[in-house]
């Protein structure tokens, strides 16, 4: 849940709204009409319109004249209609797509009582309401398929403004700006020093966009440095949801809830943070050496970071209502991002990493947080080998993919599916390593003794009936066969 405005900022965002000669086509002014299918429609036109021209936010404002702008109050009062049986706020989220995090804020405006609707822009595609997408045409609401040039604009934007460049806080004060991101932490994990002049200060932050003037002697808050150096994501609206959720359950299923937490700091500051949080609840596993019995985590930590790091990077942040996430279950950890991936699942090991958020993935790796070549994915395969664990599984769901790490299980107790997984995954780190799979370095990897060659042989039979993977050679004999990804 986003923190609500104060009642001194709603009442000064109406004043401002006061003083503009005439509704723009991001603010509407109303007195009191409550029509659910109208405020569904307006959602829909004001969030697309906020994106054509370049706003964070689109506003209806009831209880204002339209016209000569006086506050006259309104009898609306959204907490109280509902459509059929169901809340109205409730009812307008399920039939908006995307599903974007609208809010009414009442609050009582020169002894009137007003209702603020706050639509933040439009994500990556027109909002539809019903099915249907919506914009304004001058004072008018109309549908946006009856006016293709306007059409056209709006995808030019979605096509050009990255993720990171829209505006998330407007017309900010330089206090205000200092106020909720985490500048220190920037000029730490850059390893320069704090400069000791506010304005130097501000320059360096604009250098790396994470903030822009306005050119009215203000600033605005980019996307990119909300969602890397917030202080509390709670405080941009359109970035709450993009927080990380770590999520801990009492066994192999979501019945039982043992722990969870929502995190707060943007994603740059607060990373380190994050990785260790996660280790502390990580379940330890026993091993006794030669002297001494001790316990290591049930998970690599490389591993854990490096899929902590992707899912934040490479998630869809046009996806709304929804943030990366890390469930932890007696028997595995599931590390979930919003968005289908830009590569298919089984070439996330060899293929150059894509991001849909470039600026946020560059900045990351300036940090240390990740690394500029590889997707970070071989060295979780590494990782999953060395410590001999099951190989980990890469799957989409709806808008979201997920990689699940597993804890130690013996080969015995592993099925089809896992050992052909397994295989699968040890020749493609073999591969981009120049170096084939064979019989032997399989058998390694599983932990299976020479004599029992014959179970690695018949783990590889499996994988290439699967398609899998497939000789080198297909004329080699099977002594000293060697093998490759099948898209090799």
């Amino acid at each position: 849940m986003s923190i609500s405005p104060t009642q001194s900022y709603l009442e000064g965002l109406v004043a401002e709204f006061r003083k503009l000669p005439a509704e723009t086509q991001w603010l509407e002014f109303k007195q009191n009409n409550s029509n659910p299918e109208d405020i569904g429609e307006h959602i829909s036109a004001l969030g697309n319109m906020a994106a054509l021209h370049g706003k964070a936010t689109g506003y209806v404002v009831w209880g204002v004249e339209d016209g000569s702008h006086k506050v006259v109050g309104t009898a609306f009062s959204p907490a109280t209609i509902k459509k059929g049986n169901e809340d109205l706020e409730s009812w307008l989220a399920r039939l908006l797509s995307p599903r974007v995090h609208f809010q009414f804020h009442e609050l009582t405006h020169e002894g009137h009582h007003i209702v603020v609707l706050e639509v933040p822009r439009a994500p990556g595609r027109p909002i539809q309401f019903q099915g249907i997408e919506f914009i304004r045409v001058g004072s008018h609401r109309q549908k946006l398929k009856d006016h293709p040039q306007i059409e056209k604009d709006l995808w030019r934007v979605f096509d050009t403004t990255p993720f990171e460049e829209t505006i998330v806080v407007e017309h900010a004060a330089a206090d205000a700006v200092l106020s909720q991101l985490d500048y220190p932490s920037y000029f730490e994990l850059l390893s320069l020093p704090l400069p000791a002049d506010r304005e130097k200060l501000l320059e360096r932050l604009a250098a790396d966009r994470m903030i822009v003037p306005d050119g009215a002697g203000t600033w605005n808050i980019t996307a990119l440095g909300g969602i890397l150096f917030a202080k509390n994501l709670d405080s941009f609206r359109s970035l709450a949801r993009k927080a990380v959720r770590v999520i801990v359950y009492g066994g192999k299923n979501r019945f039982k809830t043992i722990r969870e937490q929502v995190g707060k700091k943007g994603y740059a500051s607060g990373f380190e943070g994050l990785i260790d949080f996660v280790n502390t609840l990580v379940p330890k596993n026993e091993v006794i050496g030669k002297a001494l019995r001790k316990e290591v985590p049930m998970y690599p930590e490389l591993a854990i970071r490096e899929l902590a790091a992707n899912a934040l990077i490479h998630q869809d942040f046009s996806v709304t209502g929804a943030g990366p996430m890390i469930e932890i279950f007696s028997d595995r950890m599931e590390v979930t991002n919003p968005g289908l991936p830009l590569v298919t699942t089984e070439r996330f090991l060899d293929t150059p990493p894509r991001s849909r958020n470039e600026l946020l993935a560059s900045f990351m790796r300036r940090v240390g947080v990740c690394e500029e070549r590889g997707s970070g994915v071989d060295k979780v395969v590494f990782q999953t080998e060395f410590y001999q664990l099951p190989a980990p599984l890469i799957e989409t769901a709806v808008d979201s993919t997920r990689v699940v790490l597993f804890a130690h299980r013996p080969l015995r107790e592993m099925d089809r599916a896992d050992r052909t997984r397994a295989c699968y995954l040890h020749a493609c780190l073999r591969f981009v390593e120049r170096n084939p799979m064979t019989n032997s370095s399989l058998r390694e990897r599983l932990g299976i003794s020479e004599p029992n060659k014959s179970m690695a042989s018949r783990i590889i039979a499996d994988a290439v009936k699967d398609g899998r993977i497939k000789p080198e050679d297909e004329t080699q004999g099977k002594k000293y066969a060697k093998y490759v990804p099948f898209w090799a």
